[in-house]
Protein backbone atom coordinates (compact mmCIF):
# COMPACT_ATOMS: atom_id res chain seq x y z
CA UNK A 1 0.00 0.00 0.00
CA UNK A 2 1.51 3.22 -0.81
CA UNK A 3 1.03 6.04 2.07
CA UNK A 4 3.08 9.05 0.07
CA UNK A 5 2.00 10.93 -2.74
CA UNK A 6 4.72 11.76 -5.62
CA UNK A 7 4.37 15.48 -6.59
CA UNK A 8 6.93 15.17 -9.31
CA UNK A 9 4.39 15.85 -12.00
CA UNK A 10 3.05 18.78 -10.32
CA UNK A 11 6.87 20.33 -10.57
CA UNK A 12 7.12 19.85 -14.46
CA UNK A 13 3.92 21.14 -15.29
CA UNK A 14 3.32 24.28 -12.88
CA UNK A 15 5.79 27.07 -12.92
CA UNK A 16 6.33 28.99 -10.26
CA UNK A 17 3.94 26.56 -7.59
CA UNK A 18 7.27 24.68 -6.31
CA UNK A 19 6.07 26.25 -2.54
CA UNK A 20 2.46 24.80 -3.06
CA UNK A 21 3.62 21.57 -4.05
CA UNK A 22 6.32 21.59 -0.69
CA UNK A 23 3.54 22.61 1.41
CA UNK A 24 1.48 19.57 0.16
CA UNK A 25 4.46 17.63 0.74
CA UNK A 26 4.67 18.62 3.87
CA UNK A 27 1.24 18.26 5.19
CA UNK A 28 0.65 14.94 3.54
CA UNK A 29 4.29 13.55 5.38
CA UNK A 30 3.48 10.57 8.05
CA UNK A 31 5.33 12.68 10.92
CA UNK A 32 2.24 14.44 12.04
CA UNK A 33 2.22 16.72 14.79
CA UNK A 34 0.29 15.54 18.36
CA UNK A 35 -3.17 16.44 18.77
CA UNK A 36 -1.96 17.95 22.75
CA UNK A 37 -3.25 20.70 23.12
CA UNK A 38 -6.60 20.66 21.38
CA UNK A 39 -7.14 23.81 19.60
CA UNK A 40 -10.23 25.76 17.22
CA UNK A 41 -9.25 27.49 13.93
CA UNK A 42 -12.51 30.30 13.53
CA UNK A 43 -13.78 32.40 11.09
CA UNK A 44 -14.72 35.88 12.20
CA UNK A 45 -15.02 37.51 9.37
CA UNK A 46 -13.72 37.84 5.95
CA UNK A 47 -10.23 37.99 6.69
CA UNK A 48 -9.92 37.52 10.45
CA UNK A 49 -9.54 34.15 12.08
CA UNK A 50 -8.84 33.24 15.72
CA UNK A 51 -6.92 30.17 16.90
CA UNK A 52 -8.09 29.16 20.38
CA UNK A 53 -6.24 26.87 22.56
CA UNK A 54 -6.60 24.80 25.68
CA UNK A 55 -3.74 25.43 27.36
CA UNK A 56 -4.99 24.54 31.12
CA UNK A 57 -2.44 24.55 33.58
CA UNK A 58 -0.08 26.84 31.76
CA UNK A 59 0.35 30.57 32.53
CA UNK A 60 1.45 33.35 29.92
CA UNK A 61 5.07 33.45 31.23
CA UNK A 62 5.14 29.70 30.26
CA UNK A 63 3.84 29.94 26.80
CA UNK A 64 6.09 31.78 23.57
CA UNK A 65 4.17 33.27 20.68
CA UNK A 66 6.52 33.05 17.51
CA UNK A 67 5.53 34.35 13.85
CA UNK A 68 8.24 33.70 11.59
CA UNK A 69 8.26 32.65 7.84
CA UNK A 70 4.49 32.14 7.29
CA UNK A 71 4.71 30.01 10.30
CA UNK A 72 2.81 30.64 13.35
CA UNK A 73 4.77 28.69 16.75
CA UNK A 74 3.56 28.23 20.01
CA UNK A 75 5.28 26.26 22.51
CA UNK A 76 4.27 25.60 26.10
CA UNK A 77 6.63 25.23 28.29
CA UNK A 78 6.42 24.45 32.04
CA UNK A 79 9.30 25.13 34.94
CA UNK A 80 9.27 21.86 36.41
CA UNK A 81 11.32 23.28 39.70
CA UNK A 82 10.32 21.86 42.88
CA UNK A 83 12.02 24.28 45.03
CA UNK A 84 10.13 24.93 48.45
CA UNK A 85 6.74 23.19 47.05
CA UNK A 86 5.55 20.12 47.98
CA UNK A 87 5.46 16.74 45.64
CA UNK A 88 2.40 16.20 44.98
CA UNK A 89 0.88 12.62 44.86
CA UNK A 90 -2.31 11.88 42.27
CA UNK A 91 -4.44 9.46 42.57
CA UNK A 92 -5.80 10.53 38.92
CA UNK A 93 -4.09 12.80 36.73
CA UNK A 94 -6.26 13.26 33.62
CA UNK A 95 -4.65 17.10 33.23
CA UNK A 96 -2.18 16.97 30.78
CA UNK A 97 1.29 18.97 32.26
CA UNK A 98 3.39 18.37 29.56
CA UNK A 99 5.48 20.72 27.25
CA UNK A 100 4.41 21.46 23.80
CA UNK A 101 4.88 22.95 20.33
CA UNK A 102 2.24 23.73 17.87
CA UNK A 103 3.28 24.79 14.16
CA UNK A 104 0.75 26.82 11.81
CA UNK A 105 1.55 27.09 8.38
CA UNK A 106 0.12 30.94 7.72
CA UNK A 107 -1.14 32.06 4.10
CA UNK A 108 0.36 34.59 2.20
CA UNK A 109 -0.52 38.15 4.24
CA UNK A 110 -1.67 36.70 6.91
CA UNK A 111 -0.33 38.38 10.39
CA UNK A 112 -0.60 37.49 13.55
CA UNK A 113 -2.31 40.90 15.13
CA UNK A 114 -2.35 40.15 19.10
CA UNK A 115 -3.11 37.38 21.65
CA UNK A 116 -4.38 36.96 24.84
CA UNK A 117 -5.51 34.76 27.60
CA UNK A 118 -8.91 33.94 28.90
CA UNK A 119 -10.24 30.95 31.15
CA UNK A 120 -7.56 28.86 30.76
CA UNK A 121 -7.79 29.07 27.07
CA UNK A 122 -4.62 31.12 24.33
CA UNK A 123 -6.38 33.03 22.02
CA UNK A 124 -4.69 33.94 18.97
CA UNK A 125 -6.16 36.70 16.58
CA UNK A 126 -4.81 36.80 12.53
CA UNK A 127 -6.20 38.96 9.84
CA UNK A 128 -5.32 39.00 6.06
CA UNK A 129 -3.45 41.83 5.28
CA UNK A 130 -3.79 42.49 1.02
CA UNK A 131 -1.37 44.97 0.13
CA UNK A 132 -2.80 47.25 -1.97
CA UNK A 133 -0.56 46.98 -4.95
CA UNK A 134 -2.74 43.56 -4.83
CA UNK A 135 -6.10 44.64 -4.37
CA UNK A 136 -8.57 44.97 -7.47
CA UNK A 137 -9.17 48.52 -8.60
CA UNK A 138 -11.10 50.09 -11.16
CA UNK A 139 -9.65 51.39 -14.32
CA UNK A 140 -11.33 54.55 -15.67
CA UNK A 141 -11.79 54.89 -19.39
CA UNK A 142 -10.97 57.98 -21.22
CA UNK A 143 -11.21 59.22 -24.76
CA UNK A 144 -7.93 59.42 -25.01
CA UNK A 145 -4.47 57.45 -24.72
CA UNK A 146 -2.31 58.57 -22.24
CA UNK A 147 0.37 56.99 -24.21
CA UNK A 148 0.18 58.54 -27.63
CA UNK A 149 2.43 61.81 -28.53
CA UNK A 150 1.12 65.28 -28.77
Amino acid sequence: MRTSTDFSPLYRSFIGFDHLAGLIDKASRADKQSSYPPYNVELLAEDQYRITMAVAGFSEENLEIESKDNTLIIIGNRNQETEGKTERKFLHQGIAERNFERKFQLGEHVKVIGAFMENGLLHVDLEREIPEALKPRKIAINGKSLLSSN
